[in-house]
């Protein structure tokens, strides 16, 4: 392979990487009839970003963080141990 050739596979490559990077960053689309739900989340299942991160499955490192949400169908929240307000 040569040199030009070589460099297009790498730009193509990195090109892709980014493309699949920001697609896995996406929030989770929040459907009707849930609420936002803190504390409950386990580790690396969390739905959306927080003060600490960007976006889904990125920084809950531990189950139930207080600072990370998933989205629960309304009415479910405080029965699940979690809360509907984020922790200050």
């Amino acid at each position: 392979m040569n040199a030009q050739a070589t460099i297009q596979a790498a730009v193509a490559g990195l090109i892709a990487l980014g493309f699949a990077a920001s697609v896995a960053a996406q929030p989770v689309a929040q459907k009707e009839g849930t609420e936002k739900c803190y504390g409950i989340a386990k580790a690396g299942q969390n739905d959306c970003g927080t003060a600490k991160h960007s976006c889904a499955a990125q920084g809950a490192k531990v189950d139930n963080d207080p600072m990370e949400w998933k989205y629960v169908p309304k009415g479910t929240c405080e029965k699940m141990g979690g809360k509907t307000t984020a922790p200050k």
